[in-house]
Protein backbone atom coordinates (compact mmCIF):
# COMPACT_ATOMS: atom_id res chain seq x y z
CA UNK A 1 0.00 0.00 0.00
CA UNK A 2 1.30 3.41 -0.75
CA UNK A 3 1.63 6.24 2.17
CA UNK A 4 0.90 9.37 1.80
CA UNK A 5 3.84 11.45 2.96
CA UNK A 6 4.23 15.54 3.70
CA UNK A 7 6.37 17.10 1.51
CA UNK A 8 9.48 18.43 4.10
CA UNK A 9 9.38 22.13 3.27
CA UNK A 10 12.87 22.76 1.93
CA UNK A 11 13.89 24.21 -1.75
CA UNK A 12 16.03 22.86 -4.18
CA UNK A 13 18.60 25.88 -4.78
CA UNK A 14 18.81 27.72 -7.74
CA UNK A 15 21.65 26.84 -10.52
CA UNK A 16 23.03 30.09 -9.87
CA UNK A 17 23.52 28.91 -6.42
CA UNK A 18 25.06 25.05 -7.34
CA UNK A 19 28.55 24.14 -7.48
CA UNK A 20 29.37 22.85 -10.94
CA UNK A 21 28.31 19.54 -11.87
CA UNK A 22 31.74 18.41 -12.93
CA UNK A 23 33.12 18.90 -9.26
CA UNK A 24 30.85 15.90 -8.52
CA UNK A 25 31.44 13.63 -11.23
CA UNK A 26 34.28 11.87 -8.83
CA UNK A 27 31.38 11.10 -6.41
CA UNK A 28 28.70 9.92 -9.36
CA UNK A 29 31.32 7.24 -10.41
CA UNK A 30 32.00 6.14 -6.90
CA UNK A 31 28.94 5.28 -5.89
CA UNK A 32 27.70 3.66 -9.38
CA UNK A 33 30.85 1.54 -9.05
CA UNK A 34 30.33 0.73 -4.92
CA UNK A 35 26.14 0.49 -5.64
CA UNK A 36 26.26 -2.51 -8.42
CA UNK A 37 25.28 -5.79 -7.00
CA UNK A 38 25.01 -5.41 -3.48
CA UNK A 39 23.06 -4.17 -0.36
CA UNK A 40 25.03 -1.77 0.48
CA UNK A 41 25.03 -0.46 -2.56
CA UNK A 42 20.93 -0.29 -2.64
CA UNK A 43 22.07 2.50 0.94
CA UNK A 44 24.15 4.63 -1.16
CA UNK A 45 21.69 5.27 -4.05
CA UNK A 46 18.68 5.89 -1.66
CA UNK A 47 21.26 8.09 0.28
CA UNK A 48 22.08 9.61 -2.53
CA UNK A 49 19.09 10.18 -3.79
CA UNK A 50 17.74 11.64 -0.59
CA UNK A 51 20.51 14.63 -0.70
CA UNK A 52 19.64 15.39 -4.40
CA UNK A 53 16.36 17.13 -2.79
CA UNK A 54 17.94 18.62 0.01
CA UNK A 55 19.46 22.25 0.46
CA UNK A 56 23.06 21.13 -0.03
CA UNK A 57 24.97 23.08 -2.67
CA UNK A 58 26.08 20.95 -5.16
CA UNK A 59 23.58 18.51 -4.94
CA UNK A 60 21.78 17.52 -8.11
CA UNK A 61 23.13 13.93 -8.26
CA UNK A 62 20.39 11.06 -8.83
CA UNK A 63 22.26 8.11 -8.57
CA UNK A 64 20.92 5.42 -11.10
CA UNK A 65 21.35 1.92 -12.92
CA UNK A 66 22.11 1.90 -16.32
CA UNK A 67 19.76 -0.19 -18.29
CA UNK A 68 21.25 -1.72 -20.81
CA UNK A 69 18.40 -2.55 -22.91
CA UNK A 70 18.15 1.12 -23.72
CA UNK A 71 21.35 1.96 -24.10
CA UNK A 72 21.95 3.61 -27.26
CA UNK A 73 25.33 3.51 -29.18
CA UNK A 74 24.69 7.18 -30.27
CA UNK A 75 26.34 9.91 -29.50
CA UNK A 76 24.66 11.78 -26.56
CA UNK A 77 23.96 15.30 -27.10
CA UNK A 78 25.59 17.85 -25.08
CA UNK A 79 24.71 18.70 -21.67
CA UNK A 80 24.38 22.05 -22.34
CA UNK A 81 22.94 22.13 -25.59
CA UNK A 82 19.76 19.80 -24.00
CA UNK A 83 19.65 22.59 -21.24
CA UNK A 84 19.33 25.72 -23.19
CA UNK A 85 17.61 24.60 -26.11
CA UNK A 86 14.08 23.84 -24.97
CA UNK A 87 9.99 24.03 -25.85
CA UNK A 88 8.69 25.21 -22.76
CA UNK A 89 5.73 27.54 -23.50
CA UNK A 90 5.25 27.65 -19.66
CA UNK A 91 8.83 29.91 -19.58
CA UNK A 92 8.51 31.37 -23.38
CA UNK A 93 7.78 30.42 -26.97
CA UNK A 94 11.54 31.16 -27.95
CA UNK A 95 14.00 28.16 -27.65
CA UNK A 96 15.90 29.63 -25.35
CA UNK A 97 13.89 31.58 -23.00
CA UNK A 98 12.91 28.32 -20.34
CA UNK A 99 16.77 28.34 -19.56
CA UNK A 100 16.69 31.91 -18.85
CA UNK A 101 13.51 32.40 -17.37
CA UNK A 102 12.72 28.83 -15.14
CA UNK A 103 14.27 29.48 -11.87
CA UNK A 104 11.10 31.04 -10.86
CA UNK A 105 10.41 27.76 -10.79
CA UNK A 106 10.07 26.00 -7.22
CA UNK A 107 10.44 22.19 -7.89
CA UNK A 108 10.60 21.39 -3.86
CA UNK A 109 8.34 20.90 -2.07
CA UNK A 110 5.97 19.00 -5.17
CA UNK A 111 3.29 16.90 -4.77
CA UNK A 112 1.75 14.70 -7.97
CA UNK A 113 -2.03 13.82 -7.60
CA UNK A 114 -3.11 10.18 -8.77
CA UNK A 115 -6.85 9.99 -9.31
CA UNK A 116 -10.25 9.24 -11.68
CA UNK A 117 -10.64 5.53 -12.28
CA UNK A 118 -8.15 3.67 -9.70
CA UNK A 119 -8.80 1.82 -6.72
CA UNK A 120 -6.01 3.69 -4.85
CA UNK A 121 -6.01 7.19 -5.38
CA UNK A 122 -3.17 9.14 -3.67
CA UNK A 123 -0.79 11.94 -3.55
CA UNK A 124 2.94 11.26 -3.30
CA UNK A 125 5.86 13.68 -2.92
CA UNK A 126 9.24 13.13 -4.34
CA UNK A 127 10.52 11.15 -1.72
CA UNK A 128 7.71 9.05 -2.38
CA UNK A 129 8.03 8.82 -5.89
CA UNK A 130 12.40 8.31 -5.97
CA UNK A 131 11.32 4.84 -3.76
CA UNK A 132 8.75 3.72 -5.53
CA UNK A 133 10.63 1.85 -7.99
CA UNK A 134 14.27 1.29 -8.62
CA UNK A 135 15.89 4.50 -11.05
CA UNK A 136 17.55 3.52 -13.93
CA UNK A 137 19.63 5.52 -16.56
CA UNK A 138 17.64 5.23 -20.01
CA UNK A 139 19.44 7.04 -22.93
CA UNK A 140 16.65 7.81 -25.35
CA UNK A 141 15.94 9.57 -28.35
CA UNK A 142 13.59 12.42 -28.40
CA UNK A 143 12.18 13.78 -31.80
CA UNK A 144 10.33 17.32 -32.22
CA UNK A 145 7.73 18.07 -34.16
CA UNK A 146 9.73 20.73 -35.72
CA UNK A 147 11.91 19.31 -37.10
CA UNK A 148 14.90 18.67 -34.52
CA UNK A 149 16.30 15.78 -32.40
CA UNK A 150 18.28 14.93 -29.32
CA UNK A 151 19.78 11.84 -27.33
CA UNK A 152 19.27 12.24 -23.68
CA UNK A 153 20.13 10.17 -20.81
CA UNK A 154 17.05 10.19 -18.93
CA UNK A 155 16.78 8.50 -15.26
CA UNK A 156 13.07 7.02 -13.99
CA UNK A 157 11.66 4.31 -14.68
CA UNK A 158 8.67 2.74 -16.43
CA UNK A 159 5.51 4.08 -15.81
CA UNK A 160 3.50 0.99 -15.43
CA UNK A 161 5.55 0.88 -11.88
CA UNK A 162 2.85 3.47 -10.77
CA UNK A 163 -0.07 2.45 -12.64
CA UNK A 164 0.15 -1.27 -10.74
CA UNK A 165 0.33 0.51 -7.79
CA UNK A 166 -2.82 2.50 -7.71
CA UNK A 167 -4.94 -0.25 -9.59
CA UNK A 168 -7.04 1.83 -12.67
CA UNK A 169 -10.23 0.05 -12.65
CA UNK A 170 -12.07 -1.94 -15.68
CA UNK A 171 -13.23 1.65 -16.78
CA UNK A 172 -9.74 3.04 -17.43
CA UNK A 173 -9.09 3.73 -20.89
CA UNK A 174 -6.71 6.93 -20.64
CA UNK A 175 -4.02 8.55 -18.82
CA UNK A 176 -4.41 12.17 -18.36
CA UNK A 177 -1.28 14.30 -17.64
CA UNK A 178 -2.12 17.45 -15.86
CA UNK A 179 0.72 20.13 -15.52
CA UNK A 180 1.70 23.00 -12.96
CA UNK A 181 -0.76 26.22 -13.62
CA UNK A 182 0.75 28.93 -11.27
CA UNK A 183 1.97 32.13 -13.01
CA UNK A 184 3.37 33.43 -10.31
CA UNK A 185 6.31 30.53 -11.06
CA UNK A 186 5.37 29.90 -14.67
CA UNK A 187 5.11 33.66 -16.20
CA UNK A 188 4.63 32.24 -19.76
CA UNK A 189 0.93 31.22 -18.48
CA UNK A 190 0.12 35.08 -18.72
CA UNK A 191 0.64 34.68 -22.72
CA UNK A 192 -2.76 33.01 -24.41
CA UNK A 193 -0.45 30.78 -26.61
CA UNK A 194 -2.74 27.92 -25.42
CA UNK A 195 -5.50 26.72 -23.23
CA UNK A 196 -3.68 26.63 -19.69
CA UNK A 197 -2.86 24.08 -17.97
CA UNK A 198 -0.92 22.01 -20.20
CA UNK A 199 -2.70 18.80 -20.41
CA UNK A 200 -1.51 15.76 -22.54
CA UNK A 201 -2.60 12.01 -22.39
CA UNK A 202 -1.90 8.83 -23.39
CA UNK A 203 -4.28 5.51 -24.08
CA UNK A 204 -3.73 2.63 -21.71
CA UNK A 205 -1.92 0.39 -23.30
CA UNK A 206 0.77 3.04 -24.38
CA UNK A 207 1.17 4.01 -20.66
CA UNK A 208 1.92 0.45 -19.82
CA UNK A 209 4.59 0.09 -22.40
CA UNK A 210 8.06 -0.61 -20.65
CA UNK A 211 9.17 2.59 -22.89
CA UNK A 212 7.09 4.67 -21.41
CA UNK A 213 8.97 6.98 -19.04
CA UNK A 214 8.36 8.67 -16.03
CA UNK A 215 11.45 10.80 -15.62
CA UNK A 216 13.22 12.24 -12.41
CA UNK A 217 16.45 13.32 -14.14
CA UNK A 218 18.60 13.45 -17.01
CA UNK A 219 22.72 12.67 -17.50
CA UNK A 220 23.30 11.50 -13.74
CA UNK A 221 21.09 14.86 -11.64
CA UNK A 222 17.85 15.58 -11.23
CA UNK A 223 15.87 17.31 -13.98
CA UNK A 224 16.56 20.99 -14.85
CA UNK A 225 13.84 23.23 -14.55
CA UNK A 226 13.54 24.40 -18.07
CA UNK A 227 13.63 20.65 -18.75
CA UNK A 228 10.40 19.60 -16.58
CA UNK A 229 11.68 19.67 -13.51
CA UNK A 230 10.75 17.42 -10.68
CA UNK A 231 8.69 15.06 -12.46
CA UNK A 232 8.05 14.68 -16.40
CA UNK A 233 7.12 11.93 -18.86
CA UNK A 234 9.56 11.05 -21.56
CA UNK A 235 7.82 9.07 -24.81
CA UNK A 236 10.74 8.38 -27.12
CA UNK A 237 8.14 7.36 -30.32
CA UNK A 238 5.97 10.04 -29.84
CA UNK A 239 6.89 14.20 -31.13
CA UNK A 240 8.50 15.72 -27.79
CA UNK A 241 5.02 17.54 -26.96
CA UNK A 242 3.45 14.67 -25.69
CA UNK A 243 6.20 14.34 -23.11
CA UNK A 244 4.37 16.66 -20.40
CA UNK A 245 6.98 18.43 -17.93
CA UNK A 246 6.62 19.66 -14.35
CA UNK A 247 3.50 17.32 -13.63
CA UNK A 248 1.23 17.79 -10.93
CA UNK A 249 -1.74 15.27 -11.52
CA UNK A 250 -2.30 12.13 -13.11
CA UNK A 251 -5.96 10.98 -13.95
CA UNK A 252 -7.08 7.82 -15.49
CA UNK A 253 -10.61 8.77 -17.44
CA UNK A 254 -13.07 6.85 -19.10
CA UNK A 255 -13.08 9.49 -21.94
CA UNK A 256 -9.85 10.62 -24.51
CA UNK A 257 -8.04 13.52 -22.79
CA UNK A 258 -8.74 17.09 -24.26
CA UNK A 259 -4.78 17.63 -25.15
CA UNK A 260 -2.76 20.98 -25.35
CA UNK A 261 -1.62 21.37 -29.08
CA UNK A 262 -5.02 19.40 -30.05
CA UNK A 263 -7.08 21.97 -28.99
CA UNK A 264 -4.79 25.10 -30.30
CA UNK A 265 -4.66 23.34 -33.76
CA UNK A 266 -5.91 19.78 -34.62
CA UNK A 267 -5.22 19.91 -37.98
CA UNK A 268 -1.42 19.77 -37.29
CA UNK A 269 -1.30 18.04 -33.40
CA UNK A 270 -3.23 14.58 -33.32
CA UNK A 271 -3.95 12.88 -30.16
CA UNK A 272 -1.18 9.93 -30.91
CA UNK A 273 1.39 12.35 -32.55
CA UNK A 274 3.78 9.06 -33.55
CA UNK A 275 6.91 10.05 -35.02
CA UNK A 276 6.33 9.14 -38.68
CA UNK A 277 8.43 10.53 -41.58
CA UNK A 278 5.62 9.27 -44.41
CA UNK A 279 3.01 11.95 -42.26
CA UNK A 280 4.32 15.85 -42.86
CA UNK A 281 3.49 18.18 -41.05
CA UNK A 282 0.98 20.66 -42.89
CA UNK A 283 3.55 23.67 -43.01
CA UNK A 284 6.90 21.33 -43.53
CA UNK A 285 8.57 17.46 -44.08
CA UNK A 286 8.79 15.51 -41.37
CA UNK A 287 10.75 12.79 -43.40
CA UNK A 288 14.41 14.26 -41.90
CA UNK A 289 15.38 15.91 -38.44
CA UNK A 290 18.43 18.12 -37.50
CA UNK A 291 20.02 16.68 -34.14
CA UNK A 292 21.17 19.35 -32.22
CA UNK A 293 24.75 19.46 -31.91
CA UNK A 294 25.23 18.51 -35.27
CA UNK A 295 24.62 22.16 -37.06
CA UNK A 296 28.22 22.25 -39.04
CA UNK A 297 27.79 24.32 -42.37
CA UNK A 298 28.23 20.18 -44.10
CA UNK A 299 25.90 18.39 -41.19
CA UNK A 300 23.54 16.39 -43.22
CA UNK A 301 20.08 15.62 -41.56
CA UNK A 302 19.23 12.52 -40.93
CA UNK A 303 16.43 10.47 -42.17
CA UNK A 304 13.72 10.28 -39.90
CA UNK A 305 12.65 6.84 -38.86
CA UNK A 306 9.26 5.20 -38.16
CA UNK A 307 8.34 5.71 -34.23
CA UNK A 308 11.52 7.46 -34.15
CA UNK A 309 13.11 3.85 -34.43
CA UNK A 310 11.08 1.98 -31.37
CA UNK A 311 9.55 -0.79 -33.37
CA UNK A 312 8.87 -2.41 -30.74
CA UNK A 313 5.57 0.11 -29.85
CA UNK A 314 4.41 -0.75 -33.77
CA UNK A 315 1.60 -3.31 -32.32
CA UNK A 316 0.16 -1.10 -30.25
CA UNK A 317 -1.02 0.27 -33.74
CA UNK A 318 -1.97 -2.60 -35.37
CA UNK A 319 -4.62 -2.15 -37.88
CA UNK A 320 -4.85 1.41 -37.41
CA UNK A 321 -4.55 4.42 -40.12
CA UNK A 322 -1.50 5.90 -39.07
CA UNK A 323 -2.48 8.77 -41.20
CA UNK A 324 -5.85 9.06 -39.93
CA UNK A 325 -4.80 8.76 -36.70
CA UNK A 326 -1.48 11.38 -36.59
Amino acid sequence: MLIKRSPNGIELPFSSEITPREVFESRRDFIRQMAVGSIAGTALFEMANREAFSQTPGAQKLASTLNPAYALIEKKTAYKDATTYNNFYEFGTDKSEPAMNAGTLKPHPWTVTIEGEVKKPVTLDLDALLKLAPLEERVYRLRCVEGWSMVIPWIGYSLSNLIKKVEPTGNAKFVEFITLDDKKQMPGLRRPVLEWPYVEGLRMDEAMHPLTLLSLGMYGEVLPNQNGAPVRMVLPWKYGFKSAKSIVKIRFTKEQPRTAWNIAAPGEYGFYSNVNPDVDHPRWSQASERRIGEDGLFAKKRKTLMFNGYNEVASLYAGMDLKKFY
